[in-house]
């Protein structure tokens, strides 16, 4: 475990772009199996790739016209039980963080592992996950002028 003092800002830079955290394995499944529609999970940590690469990817992404309906996380090596509930959902996939999932309906409909995610920038990455929104979420409402 780390000391949530050195955690938080981490944890912050997500739940700023209206991340909801998930830090029980109860909490993973109400934000991932039991939502419709497409839900975002992004397993956080504390290494250089997630700060670097995949929490600046999520927030460029997240500014792309198609966007996932729910957006959760959970943090690698802090919220144990809740992290291993959300890899559980990633079929197929061995544990890694960070990473970054689109689940459709309780299925995973999209997955970015750390090897797809460290050395490459976060523009790399966001265009990527904004592909992946494109085929996978719908699109917004729009507005009337």
């Amino acid at each position: 475990m780390y000391d949530e003092r050195l955690v938080a800002p981490m944890r912050q830079e997500l739940t700023r772009l209206g991340f909801t955290e998930a830090r029980t394995a109860e909490a993973v499944d109400t934000a991932v199996r039991d939502a419709e529609g497409t839900t975002l999970v992004v397993v956080n940590s504390v290494c250089g790739c997630a700060a670097r690469n995949a929490r600046p990817a999520v927030a460029l992404a997240l500014g792309h016209s198609h966007r996932p309906d729910h957006l959760t996380t959970v943090f690698a090596g802090q919220d144990t039980a809740a992290t291993e509930r959300a890899r559980g959902y990633f079929t197929g996939y061995p544990p890694s963080s960070p990473a970054i999932a689109l689940v459709k309906d309780g299925k995973l409909a999209y997955m970015l592992e750390r090897h797809d995610i460290e050395g490459r920038s976060a523009t790399e990455i966001a265009q990527d996950l904004s592909a992946a929104f494109d085929r996978h979420c719908t699109a917004p409402a729009s507005v009337p002028a």
